[in-house]
């Protein structure tokens, strides 16, 4: 059971009446589908290893594309998807955002830096964000399907001046306004935000990532792209927070089996005090 909670923003930058202007923000990462003896960390950059790997749209990335789409058919106006990677290694998941319908995509190229943290993502898609110039709403994905960090949309928020509502999964445009619905532990709130706004999206039936029909995947390698070097996008060095990755790993999982001797009935004794030994029942 949801309410109606008022949430105050500021006058929307992209004044295109009521069309809606939308910058979708996507990462590339590697498959989450992909077997686990494929999965490595590298002990240098305590990253996961990509070298090799399938790379896919963040999974909540596609469906914050998804709602930038229907946002789009309802109320007119333009999506750009934004993404930071070296271009060769992103020009899958850029193709894909404009084939499923996106307008136009600008790529961030960030060469061999070491792959960024949240705060440093952030700061350098808001640079990005504000070359491109007007915008009403900046979408992102609730969380990657990586590192699980759930901070990059507040913090886009904060660089951006804008409004903010997390865990996204409908949004309806009225008036220089959206109505959206965030879900929470308790059902979900109906709330009221004035654009610009930055919303992180999460998944639903409703936003189930379309799939791009042959003619769409050719008209794709038309659509316009746009690659910055990391050093145009000039994004602010100092102020984001100091964190240290000290050490990421593979959590070893362990298998143990165990026989119960003794007739059917004294098995079933002895199951349910090892199982209340063990705390499960």
């Amino acid at each position: 059971m949801g309410h109606r909670p008022q949430c105050a923003g500021r006058p929307t930058l992209g004044g295109l009446g009521g069309h809606v202007n939308t910058i979708v923000c996507l990462k590339q990462v590697v498959d989450p589908e992909l077997p686990q003896w494929d999965f490595a960390i590298d002990p240098g950059t305590k990253r996961q290893v990509r070298a090799g790997k399938p790379l896919v749209i963040s999974t909540y990335d596609e469906n914050a594309l998804e709602l930038a789409l229907q946002l789009k058919e309802k109320a007119g106006g333009k999506v750009t998807a934004l993404t930071i990677g070296p271009p060769a290694e992103v020009k899958d998941a850029v193709r894909l955002a404009l084939a499923m319908g996106a307008d136009e995509a600008v790529v961030v190229d960030d060469g061999s830096a070491p792959l960024l943290l949240a705060a440093e993502k952030a700061a350098m898609l808001a640079a990005a964000i504000k070359r491109i110039g007007t915008f009403d709403l900046v979408l992102t994905g609730c969380e990657s399907a990586d590192w699980v960090e759930r901070v990059v949309a507040p913090f886009l928020a904060e660089a951006l001046g804008a409004a903010c509502v997390t865990f996204i999964t409908r949004a309806e445009p009225a008036d220089g306004r959206l109505t959206v619905r965030r879900t929470s532990e308790e059902g979900f709130h109906v709330v009221d935000v004035r654009l610009p706004a930055v919303l992180s999206v999460t998944s639903d039936e409703a936003l189930r990532p379309r799939l791009p029909k042959v003619k769409d995947i050719m008209g794709a390698m038309r659509k316009p792209v746009q690659t910055w070097a990391r050093t145009e996008v000039a994004a602010p060095a100092a102020g984001a927070p100091e964190v240290e990755v000290r050490e990421v790993a593979i959590p070893q999982r362990t298998t143990k089996c165990e026989f119960l001797e003794g007739e059917p009935a004294q098995q079933v004794e002895a199951l349910v005090d090892r199982l209340q030994a063990l705390k499960i029942v």
